[in-house]
């Protein structure tokens, strides 16, 4: 059998176990051993097994992923997001939909020291998604926004996935960083355009409430002192070139934990917690790691990336379409795996095809444009129906909340979303300008 027809084989029996709701780690692990098998031979696999566990989980990069995940889980058990979600509401929380606006705005702040989508949301949504009943807010704008809010953890730095894309890819972390702020903050400001224009359009479901004087504005910013500062020493550490983004992630875990215990707000049960909920999330991230490398393997033994690079070189297809047509793949697969996974099975196919096209850019600013877009697109998954995760973990804290209703309420924002992905595939500057700036 041809190799090409093995790798199409390889493909359609994990989109098939995919779909059959397999593990994806599993899924990924067994096709990509069977197809190894296939393309070489069993030994050829044992020979692989042999070095690639200490090749792949010895990398000082990867180091990066559990620091970051700890760092995350600490600042939620340390109950920041009170105090974040305070001062949110205290500045804007009175204009209509302004309760809405400052949980996006408080999931902007607590994913840029989680870097998780799925712990933005949960977290913000405790303490976010009670405030907005009790003042009255439809339960599609208060769950919509919170579910919107929470793919934020996904792209702004330091995120999870981002880090893996660039190993995946051999990119500079730091520059991955700096080129996810400007669309970071494009973001929040799309969804708060989406929530000003939902309440006019639907004034009742976001109804205004009396504003917080000053005092108690310069009281919330005060509780919030050492979460800006953690943000800026980490970041503004591994920006400034003080120390890589393993010793930022280090230095991050340190200070998390200094401030929980400075503000009561962990103790030694909720460390051991943490510690055991990060070990639980790591193995689970190295496991689809793992298997997606076991697959990307035997791909590559295929030379199928190789081929489809070249198919679309010599073809002459207009580069922007071959874009468009993984986009609407993303979006379409975005509705049922989840974002990691998503990045893991098709980077490695995706990117040298679109590393072989002509898009008038220097490769490192086409690698980092490229980068973004398909966090962008994948984030965008995670609030699509029918099994964006973010909506499942909303509907699950909000259970007098019918599903429809939460269906509905991420429509304004997957607009919002749409008009993003449109300005970002328009404008590639927006998505390496930063990292110009900053290198010269």
């Amino acid at each position: 059998m041809e190799p090409l027809t093995i790798a199409i084989i390889m493909v359609v029996v994990l989109l098939l176990l995919i779909f059959a709701r397999m593990p994806i780690a599993l899924g990924m692990g067994l096709v990509g051993a069977a197809g190894y098998i296939a393309l070489a031979s069993p030994y050829a696999l044992m020979a692989y097994f042999n070095t690639a566990w200490v090749d792949k989980f010895m990398s000082y990069e990867l180091a990066i992923v559990p620091l970051f995940i700890l760092m995350g889980h600490l600042a939620t058990r340390s109950g920041i997001s009170a105090a974040i979600f305070a001062a949110s509401n205290a500045w804007i929380g009175h204009l209509r939909g302004g309760l809405a606006m400052a949980s996006v705005a408080g999931c902007a702040m607590f994913g840029s020291i989680s870097g998780s989508s799925l712990a933005t949301a949960s977290t913000m949504a405790r303490v976010a998604l009670p405030e907005m009943r009790k003042h009255g807010y439809s339960g599609a704008l208060a769950s919509g926004s919170l579910a919107a809010g929470g793919t934020l953890g996904i792209l702004i730095p330091p995120s999870v996935v981002l880090i893996i894309y660039a190993l995946l890819t051999e990119q500079n972390i730091v520059k991955l960083f700096l080129a996810a702020t400007i669309p970071g903050i494009l973001a929040v400001i799309g969804f708060c355009i989406a929530i000003a224009v939902y309440v006019r359009l639907y004034p009742n479901e976001g109804p205004t409430h009396e504003p917080a004087s000053f005092g108690q504005r310069l009281k919330a910013l005060k509780d919030i002192w050492h979460v800006v500062l953690i943000f800026v020493i980490v970041l503004g550490g591994i920006y400034g070139g003080f120390f890589t983004p393993a010793e930022g992630a280090s230095v991050g875990v340190i200070l998390m934990l200094v401030a929980g215990l400075l503000t009561k707000g962990l103790n030694g049960r909720a460390i051991l917690d943490c510690l055991i909920d990060t070990a639980g999330s790591t193995a689970m991230i190295f496991a689809i790691v793992f298997g997606a490398d076991i697959f990307n393997v035997a791909l590559a033994l295929s030379r199928m990336p190789t081929e489809v690079a070249d198919y679309f070189s010599a073809a002459h297809v207009s580069p922007m379409l071959v874009l468009m047509g993984i986009i609407v793949f993303y979006l379409v697969m975005g509705c049922l795996m989840d974002s990691l996974s998503m990045i893991l099975l098709t980077v490695p196919v995706f990117f040298p095809t679109i590393m072989a096209l002509d898009f008038g850019l220097m490769p490192e600013q086409q690698a980092m444009w490229f980068g973004i877009i398909s966090l962008v697109v994948v984030e965008m998954g995670l609030i699509t129906p029918p099994v964006g995760m973010n909506l499942f973990v909303i509907s699950s804290m909000a259970k007098d909340i019918p599903t429809s209703q939460i269906f509905r309420g991420t429509t304004p924002f997957i607009i919002a979303e749409f008009f993003r992905i449109a300005i970002l595939v328009s404008f590639p500057v927006l998505s390496f300008w930063l990292v110009d700036l900053v290198a010269n």
